[in-house]
């Protein structure tokens, strides 16, 4: 019976073990690039990304910006909270989307390579500029200084945000109320060259 109870306890001891393992927020290696061609440019054989991780991480963000980005009932309260010049009508960002409605424009996309290897599955999040000259990601769990460099960031990081596609777009008091679009993030200091 001893014999049966040690293997148990084993048992017990490395789920216990693997359990906590898997509760770590897991990191990954991202790159932020303001544009597809800073991407293209950087792509290189046996690199990080390929040429194609930064062609589909790009189209993902695009689709995230369409399916998420913040949406404003004025061009004014999208530059409060984005800054001047860096929004536009949701016409223009989407096939049949109000003129009516402000969003902020993409000022670059965020990739990671999930898989931890070179040219793995990636994921990505579009970038807008916040008020206060720094970048988050639409689904706001981070700021980051800049809009271009590299760093370690959790997988958290790449969460699909919650879609605003046909939701109320938010007024000056909504946007004040949650204290701002960029305000949210956890304060992330940026990324390295």
């Amino acid at each position: 019976m001893t014999k049966r109870s040690s293997r148990i306890t084993i048992a017990i001891v490395g789920a216990a073990a693997f359990t906590l393992a898997g509760c770590r927020d897991e990191q990954v290696d991202a790159q932020a690039f303001p544009d597809l061609q800073s991407c293209t440019n950087a792509a290189t054989p046996g690199g990080l990304f390929s040429v194609q991780d930064c062609e589909a991480a790009f189209t993902e963000a695009e689709v995230l910006h369409v399916e998420a980005a913040p949406r404003y009932d004025s061009i004014a309260v999208c530059e409060e909270q984005h800054g001047e010049g860096a929004c536009g009508s949701e016409a223009t960002a989407t096939q049949g989307g109000s003129g009516s409605i402000f969003m902020p424009l993409m000022a670059g996309y965020l990739i990671g390579n999930m898989l931890g290897g070179r040219s793995g599955m990636s994921a990505s999040q579009p970038l807008y500029k916040t008020s206060d000259g720094r970048f988050t990601n639409a689904a706001r769990s981070s700021s980051y200084s800049s809009n271009a460099g590299a760093a370690k960031l959790s997988t958290s990081q790449f969460t699909r945000p919650t879609s605003t596609l046909g939701k109320a777009p938010m007024t000056r008091a909504t946007a004040m109320s949650r204290g701002g679009f960029g305000k949210f993030g956890s304060g992330r200091s940026g990324f390295g060259g």
